[in-house]
């Protein structure tokens, strides 16, 4: 049997007359009843009996018809569901974002929940490299980093560059607007991120660049902890902007840094010459809507 069998075989119990079910299903009667007897045939048992001007189905026939009902239907689901997942309707968004949180994208996904309700997510978050190679693995199809990386085997869509800010503790003197790294090379310096990677390599090149040479005193990954162990005045950092944005209620003050060497861009990337989902292709559209609204979406 196949499905067009058993399609055939609720109508014939639903109409409960052939000439009925064959209308229903716009062919001709004895293609039919042909389909009927080799039903039959192929079960070895009576489907439907005549008594009168109807059909009565037998008790195997009730039984083949429950299930003709939920092979029906499953069938119908499985064609819905491919289908919205083929046009990204329904699926999976899988997408890495860089360490620090990024201060747009909450938004962002909220947006996109509302256009594609049956989306389902999964998110990675890590430094930027790691992230690269979750893409390369196919792990992850999109993810937001912090650039300059090297970007042979993807494709990218530039989101923003943000510029760097001195932070320190409110119990110090107040600081300038802006400030230099020459004016601040002498600092106990706390390094954000880990060393090689992202912002720590980014504000290590940029001392590099300006030939001086900083005082470290400490690294630390987590943010939250940096920032509080600036709050304290144990010592001070140099952060990108989101985390000022996104981490408001600490007892800092923050200069930004003037030298043009130190700036930081962020960009969506996905593999190049691989197939990306319809549903990634939704949220890229979505993220360039977004961006074309908004300027605030910053890794």
């Amino acid at each position: 049997m196949d499905i067009r069998q058993l399609r055939y075989f609720i109508a014939i119990v639903e109409e409960r007359k052939i000439s009925a079910a064959a209308e229903r299903l716009h062919i001709s009667q004895p293609p039919l009843s042909q389909h009927l007897k080799t039903m039959e045939d192929e079960l070895g048992t009576k489907l439907v009996e005549r008594t009168g001007r109807f059909l009565e189905v037998t008790e195997a026939g009730k039984s083949l018809y429950k299930y003709a009902l939920q092979m029906t239907q499953l069938m119908e689901e499985a064609r819905m569901e491919v289908k919205e997942v083929g046009n990204g309707v329904s699926g999976r968004l899988t997408i890495g974002i860089n360490t620090f949180s990024v201060v747009g994208l909450p938004e962002l996904l909220y947006q996109f929940h509302k256009k594609y309700p049956k989306v389902t997510y999964k998110i990675h978050q890590n430094e930027s490299s790691h992230l690269c190679q979750l893409v390369r693995d196919r792990i992850v199809e999109l993810a937001i980093i912090r650039l300059p990386l090297e970007l042979d085997d993807f494709s990218a869509i530039h989101l923003h560059t943000e510029p760097f800010y001195f932070i320190t503790s409110n119990k110090n003197e107040p600081l300038n607007h802006q400030i230099m790294l020459a004016d601040i090379q002498n600092h106990p310096l706390i390094l954000p991120s880990t060393e090689g990677l992202g912002v720590h390599y980014m504000i290590l090149e940029a001392f590099s660049k300006a030939q001086l040479q900083p005082n470290i005193i400490a690294e630390c990954s987590d943010i939250s902890l940096l920032l509080d162990l600036v709050a304290c005045n144990f010592g001070e950092a140099i952060v990108p902007e989101t985390v000022l944005k996104q981490y408001k209620n600490y007892n800092i003050q923050a200069s930004k840094i003037k030298d043009t060497e130190l700036s930081a861009s962020t960009g969506l990337i996905w593999l190049k010459n691989h197939y990306l989902s319809k549903t990634a292709q939704n949220f890229t559209n979505v993220l360039t809507e977004y961006l074309q609204q908004n300027t605030d979406l910053q890794c």
